[in-house]
């Protein structure tokens, strides 16, 4: 077995101010002797507007937060799962992105595929597709300490394909980092986290967003680990006052076990 920790923070439009908090949560991981902390979508800025956000995308090269995310990695010897910005292609918009770094050194980087384009009553009203170049790809599951993880983000979530895709591959761990809205998150995280893990018999790990991040925009939390029979053993209810780590054993055993045990046999012949 491995300790893993999942983390939640309230980014804010300053990437210095958010890798001060991620700094802290990759202390409190390190301390708890986790193998790798995961962290939640946007973790290196959430700004108010679509052309704040475009001015503050940097390459990595170039991003005080990642290089500071990837030093603070090499120092604490534990791999990190971080959720960033990255320019476009086009230069004109962003891509949403997943990166696992292990050592100080950037692995394994994911582009979120759905887009999070929804209107809700009495709500609010979120275009990423504005902003944000959809993935065109699915990452395949990669080896790390602490198992084969395969990542996603977020609105990703609503898509039980993606997660399937990963089983298929014989992920043991699926990542979700989100930044879920408050209604949403009410209505339906803890419901389809747990039902991802069902169906893929794999750990869901899904560190969140939470709080009050500007005038327009607050994020759920609630961040959490569930096991691959559904069981919720690590969770976060904080407020986003203060950064926070909730952490769990990887059981790679219970994973072969319930897949051994209640057996998944899709018929990929007729669906």
């Amino acid at each position: 077995m491995a300790i893993v920790a999942v983390g939640q923070l309230c980014s804010k439009a300053s990437m210095a101010h958010n890798l001060r908090l991620v700094k802290d949560l990759v202390d409190q991981a390190s301390a708890a002797g986790a193998k790798a902390l995961f962290l939640p979508e946007a973790s290196d800025y959430i700004a108010s507007s679509t052309e704040e956000s475009l001015a503050l995308a940097r390459s990595v090269e170039d991003s005080i937060f990642v290089q500071g995310v990837q030093a603070a990695s090499k120092e604490a010897d534990i791999a990190i799962n971080v959720g960033i910005h990255e320019v476009g292609e086009s230069g004109k918009k962003l891509k949403n992105a997943s990166i696992w770094i292990e050592q100080g050194q950037i692995t394994q980087r994911y582009q979120k595929i759905h887009l999070f384009d929804v209107d809700i009553a009495g709500g609010p009203v979120l275009k990423e597709s504005n902003s944000v170049e959809k993935g065109m790809s699915i990452l395949p599951p990669f080896e790390t300490a602490v198992g084969r993880v395969g990542l996603t983000i977020c609105f990703d979530l609503r898509f039980p394909e993606i997660g399937i895709a990963l089983h298929r591959q014989n992920a043991h761990i699926i990542t979700y980092p989100s930044a879920f809205t408050v209604p949403t998150g009410k209505a339906h995280w803890e419901i389809l986290l747990r039902a991802r893990a069902i169906e893929t018999q794999s750990y869901v790990i899904a560190a969140a967003q939470v709080g009050q991040h500007n005038e327009k925009r607050t994020s759920y939390g609630h961040s959490m680990i569930v096991d691959p029979w559904g069981k919720i053993v690590a969770e976060l209810t904080g407020d986003g006052d203060k950064p926070e780590i909730a952490i769990a054993d990887i059981d790679l055993d219970l994973v072969s076990k319930v897949r051994r045990e209640v057996p998944l046999l899709r018929r990929n012949d007729i669906y």
